[in-house]
């Protein structure tokens, strides 16, 4: 265990390297607030950008681990922000979701993309049984594991993924300023909404934008937030809002009294 903030542990999680990670990789998940017992668990599963030494960078062309298309950008220091305002636990992925993407079921075609918004990844290509299970192994399991234990170490009341999504994607333009993705715990999200307009009226945010929940296509609602019955939402913030630190700062600011409020409110 590490102190690397001064408001509490950082704990690197290193079970599961299995074969595909050497000592030189960083450990897969870190856990920031790890002793906190607040009712909020948030995660981050597309903040890092490591891809494991033995990948040889995936063959990706120059700069395309910084693209979109290798991490959330922005994602990974607001939900630090957020956990930081509200001392509550973060479960951060460090690997890039060209690797294995930790909100995707394993197996799943986008669990290991072959190409991203145009972009090929040749160290995903026809990749055999034995190639997938190891960066499940790996990479995934430890994340699932450390949500798991976030929720079995304290009583949560609520659970919420932070992410960000570029304005741009496959020809197509997604105006909004923030999205909230759900679909059984519509009266969360629309507490979010609702607490975020109320302190900046003119942002444009939606429900289930830019994409829709799917059993199929997502990991942490499907898996996680609906069979615990907590509240949630998976919380997607355009990444040009994030390029900077006042950026960071003031979009923590609003979800972090955002989500205060959703949890203080009563269920109906």
């Amino acid at each position: 265990m590490s102190r690397t903030h001064a408001t509490d542990d950082v704990i690197a999680g290193q079970s599961g390297r299995g074969q595909l990670l050497c000592p030189d990789d960083p450990a897969p998940v870190e856990v920031c607030h790890a002793r906190s017992k607040s009712p909020v668990v948030l995660l981050c599963e597309h903040a890092g950008q490591a891809i494991p030494q033995a990948l040889n960078g995936l063959g990706l062309p120059d700069g395309a681990i910084d693209q979109h298309i290798g991490w959330d950008i922005g994602a990974g220091a607001l939900a630090r922000a957020v956990s930081d305002r509200l001392r509550c636990p973060l479960i951060i992925q460090r690997y890039s979701r060209l690797v294995i993407d930790c909100n995707r079921p394993p197996g799943s075609e986008a669990s290991v993309p072959e190409a991203s918004d145009g972009v090929r990844v040749p160290g995903n290509a026809g990749l055999g049984p034995k190639d997938l299970a190891e960066r499940t192994c790996a990479i995934f399991n430890p994340m699932n594991a450390a949500i798991d234990a976030a929720f079995d170490a304290h009583p949560r009341q609520a659970a919420f993924s932070i992410h960000s999504f570029t304005r741009h994607f496959q020809g197509q333009d997604r105006p909004w300023d923030a999205g909230f993705l759900t679909r059984r715990d519509r009266p969360t999200a629309r507490v979010l909404m609702t607490s975020i307009s109320r302190k900046a009226a003119d942002l444009e945010l939606a429900l289930n934008q830019p994409y829709q929940i799917e059993d199929a296509t997502d990991w942490f609602i499907p898996r996680h937030a609906e069979p615990r019955g907590v509240r949630h939402t998976l919380i997607e913030v355009r990444n040009d809002h994030l390029r900077d630190e006042a950026g960071v700062a003031h979009w923590a600011d609003l979800l972090a009294d955002a989500i205060h409020d959703a949890v203080a409110e009563a269920r109906p």
